[in-house]
């Protein structure tokens, strides 16, 4: 699944942790992240946070800036860009995702749901 939703988001230039970092950012609402949120809300914690934030930075899909107060600390933000691209994404998803699942009744996709829940949380 992950190497088929990985091919879905090819087309927008993004990986799946890249998209992950987007969606975080997006569902604050506009307030800041730093590293160690994005890092927790990742669903493959090896992931290289500094590393994402950077590349989205490059694409203008998020803003990075460091804090005058505290120089180790680093504000970010989803960036209009982003939340267009996201916007764009969320259009033709919920086709990706019924693709998915169609073999599934509506209970075992609850099930599924929960057990990913699970599984998540650990």
């Amino acid at each position: 699944m992950n190497e088929k939703f990985s091919d879905h988001l090819k087309q927008y230039a993004l990986s799946i942790q890249q998209y992950q970092v987007l969606r975080s950012l997006r569902e604050l609402g506009g307030e800041p992240a730093n590293l160690l949120t994005l890092q927790a809300e990742m669903v493959s914690k090896n992931s290289n946070t500094t590393r994402l934030v950077e590349k989205l930075r490059l694409k203008g899909l998020i803003s990075r800036i460091q804090s005058e107060e505290n120089r180790r600390m680093v504000e970010i933000r989803i960036t209009e860009r982003g939340l267009n691209l996201l916007a764009e994404i969320d259009a033709v998803h919920l086709d990706f995702q019924s693709g998915i699942v169609e073999g599934l009744t509506e209970d075992e996709i609850l099930t599924l749901n929960k057990l990913l829940e699970k599984i998540r949380n650990k």
